[in-house]
Formats: structure tokens, C-alpha cells, sequence
């Protein structure tokens, strides 16, 4: 049985679409179909029943892509080491990202990524945190960027950066002209916050606690996007990692108070499927994360694009050296 069947075949479960299978492997949606029934004619067995909207997966088809997907990941993994025994990389790497880690820093890491391996093909995608560790666990992405990242029975974990919180508030509240500020200080200050289902709310209310800080939480959301309109209008003040509002601070949209404690960071971590095999690509990438987007030799990234440029698109997969975007939720 070909690879090239099963590789589509994989696909279209972890995609949950023949189409966007079909788009993946640069083939039309009907051969993508056929490749599947090909795939079901040597079986001898239905994998995947059709007739139901959305189509579900039989138990023959769940138990071939249970063991079907490391093989596939394996023979993609091994191409690639040999194609690179003399230093070439090429191959793709799929990346989910909480939006507010794609938006100020992707860009730039991409670009530079890219710069240093023209052969490579980095497909980016824009998911809630949650769906970031179902995209790295079903092996729909080989890394996944997120907010304090944790290790379970089916992820690891690897440090990645810290970003220090601030004050943001809106250029006319009094605050906004103060060259720092202390915790305790937002005692009795309306604020706009994070929901308290989110790790960072919870950090964000350990330390105002332990500063005896009350403040009076006027409205809360589960992005940042929507945290910083809010204050721009000056509902209230937030505190925020400072690298999500550069782009606002340089507009005058709002200002960034810096805090007199180190108490408050947001921890960024790179997750990884445990026991995954990780293509050359996708080490590479990593590896290109943690120096910061410098070269192996420890030059800085040529990239031009601005820290919080909006990351140009061209649908799913695309050519080699492409982004695609997908997901619209900016999530923290």
C-alpha cells in the first residue's frame, strides 16, 4: 500500500475534512476520496462512514489511525534525516500558536527562520490554548507555543521566554503618568481583567492579594485583543505583558506603567507530543525559538517585518516557505 495513501488518509481524520486533506497534499478532493477507498479496498474494511455529516470514524478506522499516524510520522521523520545529512533543511513544520504569541512574535521568527532555510515550509495556525494541546496530542501540529505550558502524561514541556507584566492604561488616566508604579498602589482602581477560568487571572489575583491590592474588576474577558480595546477607552486599567501592546504604546493608544516588582511574568513554553519523533524541520524551528530567532551563528534575524506586523496568508499548506493562517479567536 502506497505511503502516499496513508499520509492522506491520516490527514483527513486529523483534519476532520477531505478537502482541507486534499489541500494539504496538493490534490483534488476526489482523489483524496479515492486514495481513502483504495485504502479501504486492500484493508478489505470500511474506515470511515460517509454517510453520516460530519463523517465519523468506524472502530477499524480509529484502531488503522491509531498506529497508522506514527507510521506515517516515522517514514516522514527518517525522509528527513537523510535529507539533511548534509546540513539541508527541508521539509515542513506545523505550528500551533495562542494568538497573542503569533501576533507580536511570529512574524519575525518565520521570517528569519525562513531566511536561514529557504527550503523550509513553516505552516502556522491560531488556536485557543486548549486546542493547542488537541492539536499537539492528535498530531495535527508538531509544536505548540503557549502560556504556562505544563507536561502531562501525553505532553512535555520546554521553556521557552518570560515577558513582564505592566500597567496598560489609556493615555488620560492618571496613571498613565507615572513612571512606575507599585501593586498595592491599584488598591480601589477599576479594572479590566482576564476570566478566572485562565492561569494568568489566577497569577494576576496571587500577587494583588499579596499586595493587599482590592481593585474593582469592571470587565472580563478571555483574550487580550478585546482586554486592550476596553482600556484604550479607558473603562479601567489591566495589567498585561508588555510585548502584547508594544504595537499600542506606539501608536498612543495606550501607555505601559512599569511595575516596581518582578512578581509578575508571563512564562512561554514550546509542547511537544511525548514520544513523537520530531522531524529535522521541526528540531530546527525549536531550536530557532529558543536563541531568540538569531542564526546559528549568533547573528541577529534579518527580518524586516515589525514586531506586531499582521503575518501574510495563503491558505492551508501552501508553497514551500508559506504561511497559513487559521482560527480567528485571540486567545491569551
Amino acid at each position: 500500500m502506497q505511503l502516499k495513501a496513508l499520509k492522506v488518509f491520516c490527514d483527513v481524520v486529523q483534519q476532520r475534512s477531505f478537502s482541507r486533506a486534499a489541500d494539504e497534499n496538493s490534490i483534488s478532493q476526489s482523489g483524496a476520496s479515492q486514495l481513502v477507498q483504495q485504502l479501504e479496498d486492500h484493508l478489505g474494511v470500511r474506515l470511515i462512514d460517509r454517510s453520516k455529516r460530519p463523517f465519523v470514524m468506524t472502530p477499524e478506522g480509529d484502531l488503522f489511525y491509531a498506529q497508522c499516524r506514527d507510521i506515517v510520522s516515522r517514514y516522514f521523520a527518517l525522509e528527513d534525516k537523510v535529507r539533511t545529512m548534509h546540513q539541508e533543511v527541508i521539509g515542513r513544520v506545523r505550528v500551533a500558536a495562542i494568538y497573542s504569541v503569533g501576533l507580536h512574535l511570529m512574524a519575525d521568527y518565520i521570517s528569519s527562520f525562513m531566511s536561514e532555510y529557504p527550503k523550509a515550509n513553516v505552516r502556522l495556525e491560531y488556536l485557543h490554548p486548549h486546542r493547542v494541546y488537541e492539536s499537539v496530542e492528535d498530531d495535527v501540529a508538531d509544536i505548540g507555543l503557549v502560556s504556562y505550558p505544563k507536561s502531562s502524561r501525553t505532553i512535555d514541556a520546554i521553556a521557552w521566554r518570560e515577558e513582564k507584566m505592566v500597567l496598560a492604561c489609556a493615555p488620560q488616566h492618571p496613571l498613565a503618568r507615572r513612571p512606575r508604579i507599585s501593586i498595592s498602589e491599584l488598591h480601589g482602581h477599576q479594572m479590566v481583567g482576564f476570566d478566572g477560568d485562565l492561569t494568568i487571572r489566577r497569577e494576576i489575583d496571587r500577587v494583588l492579594n499579596q499586595h493587599h491590592a482590592e481593585v474593582i474588576v469592571q470587565m472580563e474577558f478571555d483574550n487580550i485583543e478585546t482586554i486592550k480595546r476596553a482600556v484604550e477607552i479607558n473603562t479601567g486599567v489591566s495589567l498585561l505583558p508588555e510585548p502584547t501592546i508594544l504595537r499600542e504604546v506606539a501608536a498612543g493608544t495606550l501607555v505601559a506603567v512599569p511595575l516596581d516588582t518582578d512578581e509578575l511574568v508571563r512564562p512561554l513554553g514550546i509542547i511537544v507530543r511525548r514520544g513523537k519523533e520530531l522531524s529535522v524541520t521541526a528540531q530546527r524551528f525549536i531550536e530557532h525559538l529558543q536563541r531568540g530567532g538569531r542564526t546559528e551563528e549568533g547573528l541577529p534575524a534579518s527580518s524586516t517585518t515589525a514586531p506586531d506586523a499582521p503575518i501574510a496568508t495563503n491558505g492551508h499548506g501552501g508553497r514551500n516557505g508559506a504561511i497559513s493562517h487559521a482560527g480567528k479567536t485571540t486567545t491569551v
